[in-house]
């Protein structure tokens, strides 16, 4: 009986011993350092005492093991035993409206999920409204740090209540791309309006330029994109934009599935003049990857 209910109480210890390491359990958290080797020297003594009695059964124990990892969810996994990412800063261009589709407020908040899940801090236009508020209180809250660049004159217009993280005041829409280039590592674009397309091309255009060799990255959600990567193809097609120049954006539907390309991306067109000839003070920062 003594076995049966230590059997019966594996499930419940482990699941807690998982938690423990995610340090959802106490008043207070555990180290990152102490955690998984807390988790891992008690599974050892379970699994040792359990084999003991059950000696053909590791294997399923192992596989146990790993189910209830995964049922814990991805993001259960201790952030040491994660893969480094190429990105440290990624800035986000994205409407201070909604939109009418609430498969944008998803995107949003999934692309701020998959931030925090990589340790990635967030750089965007510091408005507190539409999908600019959820991403933004969706990284802050995850605990990556958040920096807002926003022109004194929107303050009014695109911050309600409270500000989320770092806000730095500029004053015009020319400093605020430059100070969001300068430490940005990587530059993703939601769905938004004229100002979201207006920074996403002209982020586009420096590319293009020489002025910078980082990844920019498409979420094209529900198709939203559509019609601006059809005159891309238009500009290819008539003559004004090379087909390599073409390959600068990456773009998928999904957030997970485009900072994934992204961090393979790497530059295969022809820049217009190369980075030492541009005067890019504003943009001197070294970013985690090692280019402008």
């Amino acid at each position: 009986m003594e076995i049966m209910g230590s059997c019966w109480a594996l499930p419940q210890h482990t699941k807690h011993l998982i938690k423990q390491s995610k340090g959802e359990v106490g008043d207070e958290k555990q180290s990152v350092a102490s955690a998984p080797l807390t988790l891992t020297i008690s599974i050892f003594i379970i699994s040792s005492t359990f084999f003991l009695f059950f000696p053909s059964l590791p294997r399923l124990f192992s596989l146990y093991i790993i189910l209830l990892w995964r049922m814990e969810g991805e993001e259960g996994i201790p952030a040491r035993f994660e893969k480094k990412g190429r990105f440290k800063r990624i800035c986000v261009f994205c409407g201070s409206n909604a939109g009418h589709k609430s498969s944008f407020s998803d995107a949003a908040l999934e692309l701020g999920k998959q931030l925090v899940r990589r340790k990635i801090d967030l750089v965007y236009g510091g408005g507190s409204l539409g999908l600019m508020g959820l991403i933004s209180q969706t990284v802050f809250n995850g605990g990556c740090h958040v920096l807002g660049v926003i022109p004194t004159a929107l303050m009014s217009h695109e911050i309600s209540g409270e500000t989320v993280g770092e806000v730095k005041t500029v004053a015009d829409m020319h400093q605020r791309k430059a100070e969001m280039a300068k430490h940005a590592d990587a530059f993703i674009s939601l769905p938004g309006g004229y100002g979201t397309m207006e920074e996403l091309l002209e982020i586009i255009s420096w590319s293009q330029l020489g002025i910078h060799e980082k990844p920019v990255g498409l979420l094209n959600v529900d198709g939203y994109y559509n019609s601006l990567l059809a005159l891309f193809d238009k500009g290819v097609e008539e003559g004004f934009i090379r087909d390599t120049a073409r390959h600068i954006v990456v773009i998928a539907e999904t957030a997970a599935e485009l900072i994934k390309k992204m961090e393979e991306y790497a530059p295969v067109h022809d820049r217009v003049a190369p980075i030492q000839s541009w005067e890019v003070d504003q943009l001197s920062e070294p970013s985690a990857s090692g280019n402008l």
